[in-house]
């Protein structure tokens, strides 16, 4: 008896086992297509050229196969991402195929922000140096010049010490990127206190456009307010109509790609 209930157990683990070993490892959303990938390598060097990314910032593309999947590169710096560098993970930044490469400890950010926000397919997350002070002081970012008008509808502040006490300014879980989601919205760019910023966009070229331009309006707006109010803003209905047409969004990639991949 204690041979057959023995010979029971082990069959019972050998059948249990696969469906345990795919609830580690999320199935894939499927081929990316090399565009895809060109796209997200291209967004990484381009980011890393313009000021915008250092060594710590990341870039995710919603899977086009698949909504609920993104892929990002290993943890590496942005400036010199490639193709093979790219993984993919589900929504909640579990990874596809790890193969022992090593992981952005705040990709939970993209996942959330992907579950919260339908519209978004790219994400971006950086230490944009510029935009630093607009998240410490009470000075709200907004738009001084035309190509940073998105900024009109508002930029939130994210303070970590509101969703996770104190720690050390890392969006290093579920719970907290949840919470960074929130504080986003509806939004286009919210402001980590203290840390940095994150961008989204309906594609990987907007939301590049929309990061550099932040970084742009942060440095022309901090000018603006040395020299003296009151300072005429873009207006919210002026943002609202540019929105519609952003412009020829090809012009600006195209010229920093070309730029960027010569490095």
């Amino acid at each position: 008896m204690h041979v057959v209930r023995m010979a029971a157990v082990a069959l019972l683990w050998l059948a249990a086992g696969p469906t345990a070993a795919s609830a580690q490892s999320p199935a894939s959303g499927g081929p990316l297509g090399a565009g895809v990938i060109e796209d997200l390598v291209a967004a990484n060097r381009i980011l890393a050229d313009q000021g915008v990314l250092d060594a710590y910032g990341h870039v995710s593309v919603r899977h086009p196969g698949n909504p609920d999947r993104y892929v990002i590169s290993r943890a590496m710096s942005p400036a010199n991402v490639s193709a093979d560098d790219i993984m993919e993970f589900d929504l909640d930044s579990n990874p596809v195929d790890q193969r022992g490469r090593g992981m952005f400890l705040e990709r939970f950010i993209h996942g959330e922000i992907y579950k919260a926000r339908p519209d978004v397919n790219a994400v971006i997350h950086s230490h944009s140096p510029g935009v630093i002070p607009f998240g410490v002081t009470n000075v709200p970012m907004r738009p001084v010049f035309h190509t940073a008008a998105f900024l009109a509808v508002g930029v939130p502040v994210f303070e970590i010490r509101d969703a996770g006490g104190m720690t050390n300014m890392l969006v290093r879980n579920g719970a907290l990127a949840k919470a960074l989601a929130t504080t986003l919205g509806d939004k286009p760019v919210a402001l980590m206190r203290g840390h940095g910023n994150v961008v989204v966009g309906p594609n990987v070229k907007r939301a590049t456009i929309r990061a550099v331009y932040t970084e742009v309006n942060a440095r022309l707006q901090t000018i603006a307010l040395g020299l003296g109010g009151p300072i005429n803003y873009v207006s919210a209905e002026e943002g609202a109509l540019r929105d519609k047409n952003p412009g020829e969004e090809g012009r600006a990639w195209d010229g920093w790609k070309e730029k960027a991949m010569r490095k």
